[in-house]
């Protein structure tokens, strides 16, 4: 086992802050050149493109010197502290939310990428919390950044080590892309066939009040149960203390980076499942974020339970399933012009169960729900595959840093 020399990253790189959007100004979903980077899109492997925001031209302006380009570390240093990763080539230049900072002008001797890995790891991750301040709204101050040691060994064996790690990387990209794609493929045979009225056999069907023949006009109230969340007193160690119980946030959807969801951040006992109004909910559940940031969607694999920032969606009938989760994620910005509330938007149970909606004829709605998810069962084993190699790759980091594996 080898050791290798400390290094102060001050002494090597500069740590410099993002920036609060000016007073009255306001992040936009229609794409800009300037993408808006929060630390909601900071994924645990890299960006999450899922629901990243843009300013316009003026805003730019008036915050274009706090930039992140893609040689740039960014850190989460408030809220959610030690996100850390770094930008791909199409984000370079992405303006970077004040809860983040950046390490820029990095030494020639160092990797950013190396660097990069040791902060993700355990060692990095410790260090951030060793350093962070605060208590009832903790927050990394840039110049404690600059105060965390790393293993600095020469440059080519930083190298080496990162190809090691990017390796792992790049296998999770290449997933990542090919999640894309599925989910892509689902969304637009949904459109072909229940928006452009192109499904198999279309010419033989006619219209009827705009409808082809078979189908009906119903609300969501008419075709699925709709739950609720709940979230157990949290002065009760016994609702939380280990708890096996996966208990979704709208977090776990917002940093997801596909429909699966595997499994929760949080997890509650028994007890806290009695003790509050979460309610349990069979696999297959199709939750939809209700409160805040509304419209994001996933799918449980597992029989899980949620907060209240949910409305979690049941068919009556099972092979409408994903039919009615690709109805809901192509009516996104309708959904949303229903949420109301002054300090944050939400949508009512009633408001949403009130919503129409088109039922296809039985045959049409089978054959969706075969092929939709034939398409989310390789997203399932490719988010499971990602989850893998990201354990595999944490747990080989601390080896390689700290010497004790040669590259």
């Amino acid at each position: 086992m080898r050791s290798f020399s400390e290094v102060r990253i001050g002494d090597v790189a500069k740590a410099k802050g993002g920036k609060r959007l000016p007073k009255g100004a306001s992040v936009q979903d229609a794409p800009t050149p300037h993408p808006y980077l929060r630390v909601v899109d900071f994924g645990e492997s890299g960006i999450n493109r899922s629901a990243i925001k843009y300013i316009d031209e003026n805003v730019h302006h008036q915050v274009r010197r706090y930039t992140i380009t893609s040689s740039d570390i960014y850190i989460s240093i408030a809220g959610t502290i030690g996100r850390v990763g770094m930008v791909p080539e199409d984000l370079s230049g992405a303006n970077l939310t004040e809860n983040a900072a950046k390490l820029t002008d990095i030494s020639h001797a160092v990797d950013a990428r190396y660097l990069m890995y040791f902060l993700r790891g355990a060692t990095g991750k410790a260090a951030m919390s060793n350093q962070t301040g605060g208590t009832s709204q903790p927050k990394l101050a840039l110049y404690r950044i600059e105060e965390i040691r790393f293993p600095c060994p020469p440059r080519s064996e930083q190298e080496a080590i990162v190809s090691i790690l990017s390796a792992y990387d790049d296998l999770i990209e290449t997933n990542r892309r090919r999640i894309a794609l599925l989910e892509d493929a689902a969304r637009l045979l949904y459109r072909e066939w229940f928006v452009h009225f192109r499904f198999p056999g279309h010419e033989h069907v006619p219209l009827t009040d705009g409808l082809p023949e078979g189908w009906a006009r119903q609300t969501f109230d008419d075709v699925c149960e709709t739950i609720g969340g709940g979230t157990p007193k949290t002065e009760k160690p016994e609702f939380w203390n280990d708890g096996d119980i996966p208990w979704y946030t709208p977090t776990d959807i917002t940093r997801n980076s596909c429909l699966a969801l595997l499994d929760s951040a949080t997890k509650i006992t028994e007890a806290g499942l009695r003790g509050s109004s979460a309610k349990m909910l069979p696999a297959g559940t199709v939750l939809m974020t209700s409160r805040a940031s509304v419209g994001f969607f996933g799918i449980i694999e597992t029989p899980s339970c949620t907060n209240q920032g949910f409305i979690s969606i049941i068919p009556h009938d099972p092979r409408a399933r994903m039919y009615l989760l690709h109805n809901l994620m192509y009516r996104v910005e309708e959904i949303r012009s229903h949420a109301g509330g002054a300090t944050y938007k939400e949508i009512s149970k009633g408001k949403f169960r009130a919503l129409p909606v088109v039922i296809p004829d039985a045959a049409l709605l089978r054959e969706f729900e075969h092929q939709a998810s034939t398409l989310h069962a390789q997203v399932r084993t490719l988010h499971t595959q990602n989850q893998k190699l990201a354990q595999a790759r944490d747990l080989l980091l601390p080896r390689l840093m700290n010497g004790e594996i040669a590259v």
